[in-house]
């Protein structure tokens, strides 16, 4: 009888080892995941552009002569810093400088003249005065007194026409110093020569109507900069001048600079085979180090509609369709339906469901990764 319950006993643990290692053999595999941290922090209502934008310069100019000629003098060259007015390039204009010469010597002429005129006139007038005083001591006759009154005004007369003929002599300088101001390509404001179009000797067309043409001299200022980016059309309504906002480059990865909406344009772009978006410029905050950015760099505009600075807060990246959330529990995925706010494409605000210093899953997209699931934590990630 002994026996026979030590043989009843073996065969049931050769069973139990036998169920062990099938149960081992065909039980799932635990799926690694990345584990994030339920904490407090900030979490902000942002609005992004759909497409690249564009840094800007506060004012950019491409410059052509107003009148086409051969380039006589280039006295900048790309790079260099230039002031309000200074000189850039310079056509042709000799005859236009002997214009302004003769111009100036008939001026001189004419100014002349209306001395003589005026002299002679002045002449006329007391001569007229000395016969009328006469004519009351009965010294001269009526007629000497008519006649020197008339030649006195007829020399008046001849003295104003002088001088009007001078002022007209004048203008003609100021017109011809006009047309030599034509042949010279001034800086309108303080910036940086970023290129030029043409060499000594070379001849320049200004561009025509409706033509586009490359400058004769770019110039830009880089002291004022701003970022022109697109946003999608369901996005603008929410979006107003002065909400704060950050700006991130390719050209600097990891860095964003701080600034503001200065404009939101009052009109739908609807760009063929592009959705229709709505324009919007982001000033840089005054004291951002923009020393080497440069306009052209391509720019994202993150615009700021609201923020919380203490809230409960999940990755985006964690959550599933209809608000749901999968936490781990040593070693299982438990599905937990949340309650949302605020949310951006980093964290979303988490107002029920969770509590600070659960665990939840951002692996997602891994299979076998649901409800019940046996996983094996990947890492710790901090937010």
């Amino acid at each position: 009888m002994h026996l026979k319950h030590k043989t009843t006993l073996s065969l049931l643990l050769a069973v139990l080892l036998i169920v062990l290692v099938l149960w081992r053999a065909t039980r799932p595999e635990p799926v690694t995941v990345t584990l994030r941290t339920v904490d407090r922090g900030v979490v902000e209502a942002t609005v992004a552009n759909t497409r690249a934008g564009t840094v800007m310069a506060c004012q950019r100019a491409r410059l052509s002569p107003s009148i086409g000629g051969q380039i006589a003098a280039l006295p900048v060259k790309e790079g260099d810093r230039v002031e309000a007015g200074q000189l850039l390039m310079e056509m042709w204009n000799t005859d236009r400088r002997a214009e302004i010469k003769l111009a100036q010597r008939e001026a001189v002429a004419a100014d002349a003249r209306a001395v003589e005129a005026c002299t002679v006139a002045e002449v006329a007038r007391r001569e007229a005065l000395r016969q009328a005083a006469l004519k009351k001591k009965g010294l001269t006759s009526e007629e000497a007194v008519d006649r020197a009154e008339g030649d006195a005004r007829a020399r008046k007369a001849a003295c104003e026409a002088a001088r009007a003929t001078a002022h007209v002599a004048a203008a003609r300088v100021e017109v011809a110093q006009a047309g030599l101001e034509r042949t010279l390509l001034r800086a309108p404001f303080a910036g940086t020569v970023a290129e030029i179009n043409g060499e000594l000797g070379e001849y320049v067309t200004p561009s025509p109507i409706g033509i586009a043409t490359p400058p004769a001299v770019d110039l830009v200022d880089n002291s004022c900069l701003y970022v022109a980016a697109p946003i999608d059309e369901v996005d603008a309504p929410a979006i107003r001048a002065g909400m704060p906002a950050r700006v991130t480059l390719d050209a600097f990865p990891g860095t964003s600079f701080p600034a503001s909406v200065r404009r939101v344009a009052p009109y739908v772009m609807d760009r063929e085979k592009q959705a229709r978006t709505v324009d919007i410029e982001a000033a840089f905050a005054e004291g951002s180090a923009l020393e080497n950015l440069l306009p052209g760099y391509s720019a994202d505009v993150e615009v700021i509609l609201e923020r919380r600075d203490n809230a409960l807060r999940v990755p985006t990246e964690a959550l599933l369709e209809d608000q749901r959330v999968l936490v781990y529990v040593d070693g299982v995925l438990h599905e937990r339906k949340v309650r949302t706010g605020l949310s951006n494409w980093r964290y979303t605000e988490i107002l029920d469901g969770l509590e600070a210093g659960v665990r939840v899953t951002v692996s997602l997209d891994e299979d076998g990764v649901e409800d019940g699931a046996l996983v094996v934590p990947r890492q710790e990630a901090t937010p």
